[in-house]
């Protein structure tokens, strides 16, 4: 192939396009299994002697090949079990920030550039709790820093709220999926366990869940955002306590849905009636 048909400036520009729009990673069709055992080898075929020739007789059996032992897959529910033991020994947001940027069960902090714990107020009336940091958040190291996080600003605004008085933001996951993906269930029930945690110590007066995949896991149930968003909810946490809690409307889902802004308007009208009916506002 001709060099020149490629000018190295042409290629550099392209690359940092794809890093720019979050493509830092090249994905298969076809998901890999990494833990599957290779295929057994094919037996060679049986060549029978020649005629009349006696076929020796073998020295020993042969010996049969040592059994091979699956690895075990890098996010097992022992590590979902550590992170809860972690966790529940974190006595402050300042310990639990810690223990998240020191722990290594999850795969996706080898593939994320920063650890992404929380923005906002520790301590403020609402804490709105996201899906997984993207690339904005991953380069920043901070939650809803990107469009869809500006958006979320603008909307609490409305209703007379910011992050640096009245909001704590965090995710569910503290590192960003490769190429932003859904996060997998063994992937959410590591994290899982510190949210939980770290909801239980940030005390707020509301939560808010933003988005599908938030909603089913820290409710741990399988219904969809259409039938939770804008219904109050209580999360009954570990140590007893118990947080009203309203589902609603990622805010990148209504970047991709302009028509729905209105019901989220509504759940933004429902969270600023609550605050005011428990003392928050």
């Amino acid at each position: 192939m001709n060099e020149s048909a490629f000018p190295h400036e042409d290629i550099a520009s392209l690359l940092k396009w794809y890093v720019d729009h979050g493509l830092d990673e090249t994905i298969g069709e076809d998901a890999v299994d990494r833990f599957a055992l290779p295929p057994p080898a094919a037996a060679a075929p049986a060549v029978a002697p020649p005629q009349g020739a006696v076929a020796p007789t073998p020295i020993r059996a042969a010996l049969q090949a040592p059994m091979v032992r699956a690895p075990v897959p890098l996010e097992s529910p022992q590590l979902a079990q550590d992170a809860r033991d972690l966790a529940r020994n974190c006595t402050t947001i300042a310990e639990l920030e810690e223990a998240v940027r020191a722990f290594e069960g999850c795969a996706l902090k080898r593939t994320a550039k920063n650890t992404v714990f929380a923005d906002g107020v520790a301590g403020a009336p609402v804490m709105v709790v996201g899906e997984a940091p993207g690339a904005d958040e991953d380069r920043l190291g901070k939650p809803f820093v990107g469009v869809s996080g500006q958006l979320m600003d603008r909307m609490f605004d409305a209703i007379g709220m910011s992050r640096e008085r009245d909001l704590y933001i965090t995710n569910i996951l503290f590192w960003r999926p490769p190429g932003n993906r859904t996060p997998t269930l063994a992937e959410q029930a590591v994290c899982l366990a510190f949210t939980r945690r770290h909801i239980e110590l940030a005390k707020p007066k509301l939560l808010v869940l933003a988005g599908g995949t938030a909603a089913k896991a820290v409710l741990e149930t399988t219904e969809g955002i259409m039938r939770l968003r804008g219904k109050w909810t209580s999360l009954k946490l570990d140590d007893g306590t118990e947080v009203p809690t309203m589902p609603t409307f990622h805010p990148a889902y209504l970047l991709r849905t302009p028509a729905s802004k209105r019901q989220s308007w509504l759940d933004l009208l429902a969270i600023d009636k609550k605050l005011k009916e428990v003392g928050a506002k």
